[in-house]
């Protein structure tokens, strides 16, 4: 296989990683049950006029089962940080007491884990979709070489090979989507 092809065959695989990767990062901001500082990844707090991820302005600890914790490093920002966790419609209400604010995580009723299952669902069909595509824009690729004088023996070992990795990639969804279910459905 020509160095051109191999090199593009694995820039092809690396986009399919980072489709994977984007995949676990959104399944583990969506909550199962427990309580999980992650489900604060990506929120941002006004910082005095700047916005800054939460995380940069506070301590985010799991006090119990069902409970987090924030500890803002200054006490003004207990305002903002409440504000902005309203803002982001989480489906939690904070409670301030003035030092920290509280977030209590309602036990989750059958019908909103089956409402959290198909935003699971959901997540992965982008994760799919973003595989296929990666793969037409690699076969894509490979035909325009193979115009370009490419043997057409290599342009179908390549286009196989991409459709060996997309196989598994898809796979790989599979099995986060039914592990990230039953982690919702368990009681």
């Amino acid at each position: 296989m020509s160095e051109e092809l191999r090199i593009h065959v694995d820039h092809t695989g690396e986009n399919m990683k980072k489709a994977i990767s984007h995949l676990e990062a959104e399944l583990v901001k969506i909550r199962a049950g427990r309580a999980n500082p992650n489900m604060f990844d990506g929120l941002v707090v006004d910082y005095y006029g700047s916005p800054t991820p939460l995380n940069q302005v506070a301590n985010i600890s799991v006090a119990d089962a069902r409970t987090l914790t924030l500890q803002p490093w200054e006490k003004n920002m207990l305002q903002p940080i409440e504000r902005a966790i309203i803002s982001a419609n989480l489906g939690v209400t904070p409670q301030n007491d003035g030092i920290i604010i509280r977030i209590f995580l309602p036990p989750l009723t059958e019908e909103r884990r089956r409402e959290i299952v198909k935003r699971v669902h959901s997540e992965g069909e982008h994760s799919r979709v973003a595989i296929r595509n990666i793969r037409r824009d690699g076969i894509e690729h490979i035909k325009k070489l193979q115009k370009n004088g490419l043997s057409e023996d290599l342009a179908k070992d390549a286009e196989k090979e991409i459709q060996e990795m997309t196989d598994s990639y898809i796979n790989l969804v599979e099995k986060h989507l039914s592990s990230k279910e039953k982690e919702i459905m368990s009681v």
